[in-house]
């Protein structure tokens, strides 16, 4: 094949194989980019490409996409607020990557005089638009969007607005606490140091001021750990919280105590600086990534509206939800099935990959059921819904207990959470005993060692090396494109020994690299072939058409293609086959290994493709790696295609199971699991889902985490699945770090006892020993985690 000579897309920054899009000494690699392109420099916003090289995105063809956006129904459901003159709304865009498209989509009123007000949050890749309805429409806004590479991405839950997330005032928690321990800590000065002028003169105003600056601290910063204390004993639960709320509320009523008996300065400095930390630590431990999920259902896969066919013959959008059995509807190339339906009228060529996990597009026949889930990859097809969409096959799926949020409640306890319980109760025994040792001798003692002992092994730092370990270690592994859920699943990946992989889409790929030819091929022969195939939505048609590279365009004088069978065209007054054996030659073939795409041209028959799944690379690594230190198994929706290849890998041919229904897998795995085993499931489309759940930990894998992605612990970027074995070892470190940080914070803890007990805890030495004992903790665990990660070559 000769060589094409690749120049850069001056929108985009991809690889251009054409001079067709050529315009003022620039390339361009597709219509789109240009089109985009000549939409800004008109509107004079070429600064956009100053900003960044090649910031831009290619326009989307979106014909009538968008026309259910025309129905006063749908409107009223997107749109935050709206008035006779005004609408207000925000659209997710998975595009915005860059500060160009921050200056372009905050420069939208340029394009549209109708758009009044734009706003971008970058970290959430959403945009705030503002806008008169009277001068452009929503349909409108969103076309305007989609043609210049920013199409938003509008699905059910937009439109079913369940899931609203609770607004985070832990960093205001934060300042507040923050405000208060700076001043306490100034104002407590002459105190630590021993000035006693100035404590003569101003120690009862410092004292009056540090106690009023507690009741913030107290009332507003801390509130959150006597009310999860209080819930989690109301429901028999003894966790950290408990040792926390008693230790901030005997500092604040000691304090008080202290301050109105004139005993002393109190402990308003070590009850400040104990929630400060503890709210920072919980910030750190609540970080999440705004622009991904992690609770997707089918609502995120499925259309929000369906073109329903009328008596009349008119078509009108519909909502989902309001399908109905016995609903003719319309289903477009590439558009979703979205319920169970009949084939009345059409060549249906469905693709299930991502619902069942088959590779191969399914051909269905007139009065064929098609099940809901699967991608027509042909032309327009009209169905006659069998069952709504809450009871199809698809759905069905997410009516399992699996999915019920109090039984998908992670089977593996966290270090912290088994380690918290039996500190609650060792402190109490210390405690009740330091007061039963000193109370017949005398009574005061007694209760400043019993006050002083929940003080002192308040365990702080054992509640923050959770947070600050996992924190930098979810950073790290974000740097590496391994997305976590939270920081619990660095301690469920920390304990998983069975691994339980899917195939298609997770370990292989479809890649032109996996298609070669068997024949003999001249230059205009692949010309003519890439000019059918281009014209062709058949997977392998696009593979192959992708696999020849941009080629010369001929004229198709006649084209027509037999689902299921294959493409006959005329060029140039001669006649091309392209597509099964049977089809191109007229003999019956046995079943093959891989899929075959015959070619005859004329009366001469050239050759076939052969197409073949790529894996992914350095997947002989990893399966070796992961087989060594788990017991790994393969379960797939395929057919044993690739048994062959992959059997090596494996401990045993039983550990590959083949032809596997979402059910299955989910049994599968749910069936390791009673016989004791803690399973991670690596998986990528809809027919992982429940299997993703009934996992200890569910890791989802793309090749671009903007699409969508089902339920699941963390997102891997597929690129960096062969990291996994890496991911895995450096979770387990992480884990030891917590367990060593627990041992210091201890020696920290037994020393601060050792004056507690004999009554000689003065609110100096807490203030000393507390904040010390944290900065230790965060500083070994940011570092050992730090280091841990280069070992494991992460950083």
């Amino acid at each position: 094949m000769p060589t094409i000579t690749k120049t850069t897309c001056y929108h985009c920054g991809n690889d251009c194989y054409t001079e067709e899009f050529h315009r003022e000494d620039k390339s361009f690699c597709c219509s789109g980019c240009l089109s985009v392109y000549q939409i800004l420099t008109k509107s004079n916003l070429n600064n956009y490409y100053k900003l960044n090289r090649g910031p831009g995105e290619s326009s989307a063809i979106v014909t009538d996409k968008y026309i259910y956006l025309d129905e006063d129904e749908f409107i009223n459901k997107l749109v935050d607020y709206k008035d006779q003159e005004k609408t207000i709304l925000t659209f997710y865009i998975p595009a915005i990557h860059c500060s160009s498209c921050i200056w372009l989509l905050e420069r939208l009123n340029t394009l549209n005089e109708g758009i009044t007000e734009n706003r971008v949050d970058f970290l959430k890749k959403q945009v705030h638009i503002q806008f008169n309805q009277n001068k452009i429409s929503l349909r409108q806004l969103v076309e305007l969007l989609a043609s210049i590479g920013y199409e938003p991405l509008i699905s059910l839950n937009d439109v079913v607005k369940e899931n609203k997330k609770i607004k985070d005032n832990t960093p205001t928690k934060i300042a507040v606490a923050g405000f208060c321990f700076g001043n306490i800590m100034m104002l407590s000065f002459p105190s630590y140091f021993g000035l006693s002028e100035a404590e003569a003169q101003y120690g009862n105003f410092f004292g009056s001021v540090n106690v009023l600056l507690c009741f913030p601290v107290f009332f507003y910063s801390g509130k959150d750990y006597f009310k999860n204390a209080y819930h989690n004993l109301k429901n028999g639960i003894l966790d950290i919280n408990f040792p926390l709320a008693l230790g901030i509320l005997v500092m604040f009523v000691r304090t008080l105590a202290e301050w109105g008996l004139g005993l002393g300065e109190g402990y308003a400095d070590s009850l400040a600086g104990l929630v400060f930390f503890l709210n920072v630590g919980k910030y750190m431990q609540n970080k999440t990534y705004y622009h991904l999920s992690f609770e997707r259902d089918y609502r995120s896969f499925f259309p929000v509206a369906v073109q329903v066919i009328k008596e009349n013959g008119t078509e009108k959008s519909t909502p989902l939800e309001e399908l109905n059995k016995g609903d003719r509807i319309r289903v477009k190339n590439q558009e979703i099935i979205p319920a169970d339906a009949i084939l009345l009228r059409g060549e249906a060529l469905i693709d299930f990959s991502f619902v069942t996990g088959e590779s191969r597009p399914i051909s269905k026949v007139l009065g064929e059921i098609i099940y809901a889930g699967g991608r027509q990859t042909g032309k327009s097809l009209e169905l006659e819904v069998v069952k709504p969409v809450s009871q199809s096959y698809l759905t069905s799926l997410w009516n399992n207990e699996v999915f019920d949020k109090q039984h998908n409640e992670k089977r593996i306890k966290t270090f912290i959470s088994v380690v918290s319980h039996y500190f609650s109760i060792i402190l109490l025994i210390i405690a009740f005993g330091a007061l039963l040792f000193w109370l017949p001798a005398d009574w005061k003692t007694g209760v400043s060692a019993f006050t002083a002992v929940l003080i002192i092994a308040c365990p702080c730092a054992l509640a923050l090396s959770t947070p600050f370990t996992m924190s930098t270690a979810l950073s790290i592994l974000d740097r590496n494109k391994f997305y976590l859920k939270n920081t619990d699943v660095v301690e469920q990946l920390a304990a998983i020994d069975t691994v339980v992989f899917d195939k298609t889409g997770t370990v292989s790929v479809a890649d032109v690299q996996g298609v070669i030819f068997k024949g003999i091929i001249n230059d205009k022969q692949q010309e003519l072939i890439y000019n059918i195939c281009k014209n062709s939505s058949h997977p392998h048609s696009v593979r192959i058409a992708s696999f020849l590279g941009q080629r010369r365009e001929h004229q198709i004088s006649y084209y027509e293609e037999v689902a299921g069978k294959g493409i006959k065209a005329i060029i140039e007054g001669e006649e091309i086959l392209v597509g099964s054996n049977s089809f191109v030659t007229g003999i019956k073939q046995n079943i093959v290994e891989l899929p075959e795409v015959h070619i005859k041209i004329g009366k001469s028959y050239i050759g076939c493709f052969q197409i073949r799944q790529k894996f992914r690379e350095g997947l002989d690594v990893l399966l070796e790696n992961m087989g060594s230190h788990y017991q790994t198994y393969l379960l797939s929706g395929d057919t044993r295609q690739d048994a062959i290849v992959l059997n090596k890998f494996f401990k045993s041919k039983e550990d590959l199971r083949f032809q596997q229904s979402p059910q299955d897998k989910l049994d599968f795995i749910k069936e390791k699991q009673e016989r004791g085993a803690k399973v991670m499931m690596v998986g990528d489309g809809l027919n992982d889902s429940g299997a993703l759940k009934q996992s200890d930990a569910g890791i989802a894998v793309t090749d671009n985490i903007n699409n969508f992605t089902p339920g699941s612990d963390a997102v891997l970027d597929g690129k960096m699945l062969r990291r996994l074995p890496l991911f895995m070892k450096f979770s387990k470190d992480s884990v030891k770090v917590i367990h060593k940080s627990f041992c210091i914070s201890s020696v920290y803890n037994i020393f601060g006892l050792s004056f507690a007990v004999a009554g000689k805890l003065s609110p100096l030495f807490a203030a000393i020993l507390m904040p010390l004992s944290t900065i230790t903790i965060i500083s070994f665990t940011t570092l050992a985690v730090r280091y841990a990660a280069k070992k494991n070559g992460l950083i």
